[in-house]
């Protein structure tokens, strides 16, 4: 019986390695719950985010699981800042994420293949333009949402700075911000990584002869012609490792302290003013006597059934001008005018009407007893009468 031919496994290559796989892993959880608990909050009328709520205690849970997230983003962005930096100066790597003109290159045979005018697509190097492009709004998503965020977390501080329109304007530019980072992770990344090939080297860290021919067949030549990056000798590692060190502890420190003051300089994250609903708690409700309705005080009646205070401003005034100021206002031809107090008290051309505690010798009354054509009521002569007889008073 012939044994069958065995089977060499298939050539890898590593792609990234345990670090840059454990970043991924948690930046990949840490966005996730970001966008779970802060889309909700932006569509808040919708059934989709009352679910959610619901299902994670209430808002004010989905809020403290957003900042709690936000914080492990902030974290790992620091992690991944200091690991480029060690990579780019102390391994000495090609900063291969930065768009470089080759880039438009590979854009422009791209477009050729896809409308048919060229047989195959451009050869990527270690990262596509679309992987570049995808990095970039990455971080720039991160240091807008960052900054954002801040300012939301932290409204009394940022309006000492900038004016009160900046937190609305933040608020607005940090959910547009989530629902774009949302999507574009859903329609492009999904697509590439997920849908048109299962993408798994973020995963495992390695690709497979056969992925790197087809994805990044520029990087496969790269190293099969031996021009990779040669093992660092020690000790060139260590003296670049020795400048590094310091360095990064102190970058370190920097971004700590910013984390902190992002997280402490106000505490308005979660709402402290409105205590927490207490379910069950016996009230105490003591039984007291019934509260009887008291008179309101009222002014002592005036005559003819005028209350309040019997003067010329309050009720004199007013009546007479009522009664007589069609003859005699302002510029009255027989020079007797009700308009004022003084003019009134003046009298006209045969002299004063109302003599100040003497109503009886005041020709108010003798006129209206020969049969003045404005007649007042009876009630009405009462309070005039009484007014004159109380010396009267203007106010």
């Amino acid at each position: 019986m012939t044994k069958p031919a065995e089977t060499s496994p298939a050539q890898e290559f590593v792609r990234f390695d345990r670090l840059q796989r454990v970043e991924h892993i948690i930046f990949l959880i840490s966005f996730s719950v970001l966008g779970f608990t802060g889309l909700p909050q932006k569509f808040i009328l919708s059934p989709i985010s009352a679910g959610i709520f619901s299902l994670v205690g209430g808002i004010e849970n989905a809020r403290l699981i957003h900042h709690a997230s936000a914080f492990v983003m902030m974290i790992i962005s620091m992690i991944h800042l200091l690991e480029a930096l060690y990579r780019i100066f102390v391994l000495r790597s090609p900063i291969g994420m930065i768009p470089w003109i080759n880039d438009i290159v590979h854009a422009y045979d791209d477009v050729l293949y896809y409308i048919g005018l060229r047989k195959h697509k451009a050869y990527y190097g270690r990262y596509s333009y679309a992987e570049k492009v995808e990095y970039l709004a990455l971080i720039w998503g991160t240091i807008v949402m960052g900054l954002t965020g801040f300012m939301m977390w932290n409204p009394i501080t940022t309006v000492r700075f900038f004016p009160g329109e900046s937190i609305p304007a933040a608020k607005a530019a940090h959910g547009g911000e989530a629902v774009l980072a949302v999507l574009a992770i859903i329609i492009w990344h999904f697509y590439h990584v997920h849908i048109k090939h299962l993408n798994k080297s973020m995963f495992t860290g390695k690709l497979t002869r056969e992925e790197m021919e087809h994805e990044h067949p520029a990087e496969l030549a790269h190293i099969e012609s031996g021009k990779h990056a040669a093992p660092i000798p020690p000790a060139v590692l260590r003296r670049r490792q020795m400048i590094y060190w310091p360095i990064s502890t102190v970058l370190s420190v920097v971004m700590i302290g910013g984390i902190y003051i992002f997280l402490t300089v106000e505490n308005t994250a979660p709402i402290t003013t409105v205590p927490p609903a207490i379910e069950n708690v016996q009230v105490y409700v003591p039984q007291t006597p019934t509260p009887m309705p008291t008179s309101t005080p009222t002014t002592e009646p005036q005559p003819g059934g005028v209350t309040g205070p019997l003067t010329w401003n309050d009720t004199i005034g007013p009546l007479l001008q009522a009664k007589c100021g069609a003859c005699h206002g302002a510029g009255s031809v027989t020079g007797l005018a009700f308009d004022t107090y003084a003019n009134f008290m003046k009298g006209g051309k045969n002299g004063a009407v109302a003599l100040p505690n003497d109503s009886a010798g005041s020709s108010f009354f003798k006129t209206q007893a020969s049969g003045h054509p404005v007649v007042f009521s009876a009630d009405e002569l009462a309070i005039i009468k009484a007014w004159i007889d109380a010396g009267a008073p203007e106010k």
